[in-house]
Parts: structure tokens; C-alpha cells; sequence
């Protein structure tokens, strides 16, 4: 059996750039043949178009664009070079999700996707046809196979490739991030690998695309179902393997299996990239955010500065008479000790005159929480002229946990363009903070021991008015992420008025997540792509 020089690109792409996109793929292969003539360079799924491409996939040009990149791809690749990479292509009427192989200035080959994933982020049935057939082509004396990301996770693709005379098989990904998900894949490639008798070698994405993130991790599996050699996750890179088919137990060589991030530090990275390529992909200058001093205004401040650097973010604390001193404090410190632009602002003047204007629609009236409403909206009035002024994306800081019950205010502190803790629960938040501060000093330690409380009110606290952060959360995870009915949480032993509480405001709230900023996707069952309710509807609460 022959050998080969594999090189796993794993690519940041742009959607919707194929002029940049192709470009990319020529400079990378203009690399990778410096180093060995004949290289394999395998790119993720879709390169030309970036993933996921979405509604772009109906519009009537994007066969002329996927067909002039792909000229160009033919007409400037290296003629010695194997080009492995994903497009869409259309046929008649069908749209197929291809992988296609360019070599000697011709594409030599064509594999369509056989399995379209049509669950929690995925709508690929909305686009595409699934292929039939399997691809198995002759690549420097080795009968190599085609498989594109969700082929993987079906038995038949695999096994259809097996019968085909594959040796190696050569599996394109888009694959987005969730938390557990690198133990996932590496689990259910090494059992295809073994069902197979051949190696595969697993190429994902990387980078942030809206609320999702690709994590990279780009692996080989020995048919013995071995991970033996893997690529840092959400690092962009160029990662070779060598390949020879004679060493069946170890084929591969040349790539160490690079040490997996445990879950918080995943999620710390995942949040970083996600930002940073929303912002920077979106040609925002920066970002600012409101620094209320609590701990939400305090991660996402984390987080940005991680990811764009101090020069780019403005934090503004905007007081009012129930902000504490610590508030203030807090603030100022943590913004001092990342570098950050601070500013105060205080909205006791729009509230005044906002209050002296409602003044007669409110007579006869007592206080509630349409004053506390008011002083987060004068909150995002600022923040959004900011915003306008200055082209800054504003950050809005509220966890899942209060997006899922409705503990946030429209067009207050949810006035914004992306919410970076959007798919956290508060008790992760605490991990976050606590994770952030082992890698320098960040976040003051009272912003993390103190009990939560929006200050909208007088020695107000969330445990007014939601159960213990710890509670909730184990509630919304069965409701929102587990699909369980109140009384299937009850019977694990959660207290039967917190379940029937929490699971009213979840399904009550609908209206305000549906008009929430989009935020990065971390769970398996985010607020957005994931979870779609109906706002109206006669469903029976907690069902």
C-alpha cells in the first residue's frame, strides 16, 4: 500500500465570501506543496460557501458562483496537489451538499452527501437532496473514500464506502460546538472506524458563524477505532499527517494528539471565538456594554476584552439610586485591572424626565415594576446611541437562566446586538468567573460572592423572585434541555410549586426570547436555531 502527506485544514471561512473563501484554499495549498508536492489538503465541509450558508443556498446565483470558483480552483491549484473540499452543487432542480476532489487542474471526483441533518441547529432538508452513492477514487496508489459530516453519524454511508474498496476514509465536518461534544465524535468515529476495518481521517471548521461555533479538533482514527493524532480545538491551523496503509496499527504519524481542553476552559474559548468573530466578521469597530458591577456585566466584560483586547471595549456604569457603592466600585476595578475605556453616567435625569412625562398617564397609579422597567430602558437609550455614535456592537449580559424565565427587560437590558452569556446558565456563569481569574486577575472576587440582584429596587435580590440559582437551573435543564414534563421533574424530587413556577415562566416568556439578540450557542439546546415555541398557543403548561 502507498502513503500519503494529508494536510487537515482546518479553516475559518466567511459565509457567503466565495471570492475569499477560494482564495484562501489557493494560498493554502501554494503552502502545502512547498512542503510535499503531492500533498492531500482536506478542507471542512462547504468551504466555498462557508457553513451554514442558509437561505443564500435558494438564491438563483449560487451555482455561477460555486461554478467560477471552482474554475478558478482548477485553473490555479498546483496540478500535483490532491484538493479535497466541500460545495454546494446544483443538478437539474436538486441542490446537493458535495465534497469534490481537484487534481491535475481537473475535479477528478464528486461524493454527494447521503445524510441531512434535520435536528436541534441544522435545516438541511430545507436545501439539499441526499446523494445515493458512495465515492471511492484512487489517490497515489490508495483507494480512498468520501463521507461529509452527518454521514458519519449514520451506519450506511460508512459501510457503503467499506464495500466500495475503501482503505481510508476522508470525512469533511461543520460540525458545531457543544459542551461534551469533542468526547461525542471521537467516541462515534472510532466505532465506525472498527464496524469499517479502515481509518478515517476527521476534518471540522473552526471559527464563529452568528450563535454557532466550530471547536476545530480535527482527528484521525485508527480502524481499531484509536484516536492518534488531533488538532488543537478552536485554534484555525494547517495540521499534516502522513499516512501508510503497511502499518495497520498505526497508519498515521507526524501529528501528536493534542491535549483536550477540560469543559469550562472549551466553554471559556467557544465564547471568546464566538464574539470575536461576530464582531470582527461584521466589521464592528468594537464593543460596549453596560458594567452594572454584578457578575453577568462582569463575565461578558471578561470576554470581550479576551477576545478583541482592552483598545476595543468601553464599559459604562450607569448608576441610579439604588446602585450600591460596591456596585460603583466594583465596576471601576475590574475595569481598571483589564485596561478597559470606563465611563459613568448616571440615569437619574432621563429617568426624572421620562417619569415627568408619564407623569399624568401614570396619576392615580402605585409603583411596580414598570419603574424598574423604565431604568433598565434608560440604560439601553445610552447604550445604543453609544452604539450609534461610535459604531460599537452593544453586548447585552443576560444569562439563560434569565432568558428562560423572563428576568430581563424589552428594549432595557436586552437592548443590544449580541448576548454572550445567552446559552449560560447562572451557575455556569460562576464557574466561568472563577475559571477566568485562575488565568490572571479579572473579575473582583465580592462581584462573585455577592448574592445577585439587578438593583432595580431597594435591597433587592434575584431569590425575591426566582428559586436559588441552583434549583432553577436543574429545573430548565430537564424542561429546556431535556424535554421532561413538570411531572417527570417533580418525581425526581424538585419541589412541586418551584417546577409549576419556573416551567410557567419558561413557556409564558417565549415573546421576549423571540425578540432577544442572538447570543453563542454552548448547550445542546440553546435559545434560538434549537428551540422554537410558539408564542401563541393553547399548549397546557409544563406538558
Amino acid at each position: 500500500m502507498a502513503s500519503l502527506n494529508i494536510l487537515m485544514a482546518q479553516m475559518n471561512t466567511l459565509v457567503g465570501d466565495f471570492d475569499g473563501n477560494t482564495q484562501r484554499v489557493l494560498d493554502t495549498v501554494a503552502r502545502a506543496v512547498t512542503r510535499h508536492e503531492k500533498a492531500v489538503v482536506v478542507f471542512p465541509e462547504l468551504t466555498l460557501s462557508g457553513y451554514p450558508p442558509e437561505d443564500l443556498l435558494l438564491r438563483p446565483s449560487i451555482a455561477l458562483r460555486v461554478s467560477q470558483s471552482l474554475d478558478k480552483l482548477c485553473a490555479e491549484l498546483p496540478p500535483s496537489a490532491w484538493v479535497v473540499l466541500g460545495y454546494p452543487r446544483r443538478d437539474g432542480n436538486a441542490l446537493y451538499n458535495v465534497a469534490g476532489v481537484i487534481h491535475g487542474n481537473e475535479l477528478v471526483a464528486e461524493y454527494r452527501k447521503q445524510s441531512l441533518p434535520n435536528y436541534q441547529v441544522f435545516d438541511e432538508k430545507r436545501y439539499f437532496a441526499p446523494g445515493t452513492e458512495p465515492c471511492v477514487l484512487d489517490i497515489e496508489g490508495v483507494q480512498v473514500g468520501l463521507s461529509i459530516c452527518e454521514d458519519i453519524w449514520e451506519i450506511e454511508p460508512t459501510a457503503d464506502a467499506a464495500e466500495a474498496g475503501a482503505e481510508l476514509l476522508l470525512n469533511l465536518n461543520s460540525s458545531p460546538y457543544h459542551r461534551g461534544k469533542r468526547d461525542e465524535r471521537w467516541k462515534l468515529v472510532a466505532e465506525r472506524a472498527r464496524q469499517a476495518a479502515f481509518p478515517i481521517v476527521y476534518v471540522n471548521q473552526v471559527g464563529g458563524q452568528d450563535e454557532l461555533v466550530f471547536d476545530g479538533g480535527s482527528f484521525a482514527v485508527t480502524a481499531e477505532g484509536e484516536v492518534v493524532a488531533a488538532a488543537p480545538g478552536f485554534e484555525e491551523g494547517e495540521y499534516w499527517l502522513d499516512y501508510d496503509g503497511d502499518r495497520e496499527n498505526q497508519p498515521f504519524s507526524g501529528l501528536a494528539l493534542s491535549e483536550p481542553p477540560d469543559e469550562i476552559e472549551a466553554t471559556w474559548k467557544a465564547l471568546v471565538l464566538g464574539v470575536r468573530d461576530y464582531v470582527n466578521k461584521n466589521r464592528f469597530k468594537g464593543v460596549v456594554l453596560g458594567l452594572s458591577g454584578g457578575v453577568d456585566s462582569a463575565l461578558t466584560l471578561a470576554v470581550a476584552v479576551d477576545a478583541l483586547g482592552p483598545e476595543r471595549v468601553e464599559a459604562v456604569m450607569m448608576p441610579f439610586r439604588y446602585t450600591s457603592q460596591m456596585s460603583v466600585e466594583d465596576a471601576a476595578e475590574q475595569s481598571d485591572i483589564l485596561g478597559v475605556s470606563h465611563k459613568v453616567i448616571s440615569i437619574e435625569p432621563l429617568y426624572e424626565a421620562f417619569m415627568a412625562s408619564l407623569a399624568e398617564e401614570f396619576a392615580g397609579t402605585s409603583v411596580d415594576t414598570t419603574e424598574e422597567n423604565l431604568q433598565a430602558r434608560c440604560r439601553g437609550v445610552l447604550l445604543m446611541s453609544i452604539s450609534n455614535k461610535k459604531g460599537y456592537l452593544v453586548l447585552t449580559t443576560g444569562n439563560k437562566s434569565e432568558m428562560a424565565v423572563g428576568y430581563s427587560t424589552l428594549y432595557g437590558d436586552m437592548a443590544g446586538g449580541f448576548d454572550v452569556l445567552k446559552d449560560c446558565p447562572k451557575t455556569l456563569v460562576f464557574d466561568l468567573c472563577r475559571y477566568r481569574n485562575t488565568l490572571g486577575p479579572c473579575i473582583p472576587q465580592r462581584v462573585i460572592d455577592r448574592p445577585p440582584s439587578a438593583e432595580l429596587a431597594p435591597d433587592q435580590k434575584d431569590e425575591d423572585s426566582l428559586p436559588p440559582y441552583d434549583v432553577l437551573d436543574q429545573i430548565l435543564e430537564m424542561y429546556v434541555e431535556q424535554d421532561m414534563s413538570a411531572e417527570a421533574i417533580i418525581a425526581t424530587g424538585m419541589d412541586r410549586e418551584d417546577v409549576q413556577r419556573v416551567l410557567r415562566l419558561v413557556d409564558l416568556n417565549e415573546y421576549k426570547r423571540r425578540q432577544a439578540p442572538i447570543g453563542v450557542r454552548i448547550t445542546r439546546r440553546g435559545f434560538g436555531r434549537d428551540r422554537r415555541y410558539p408564542i401563541t398557543s393553547g399548549w397546557r403548561i409544563g406538558e
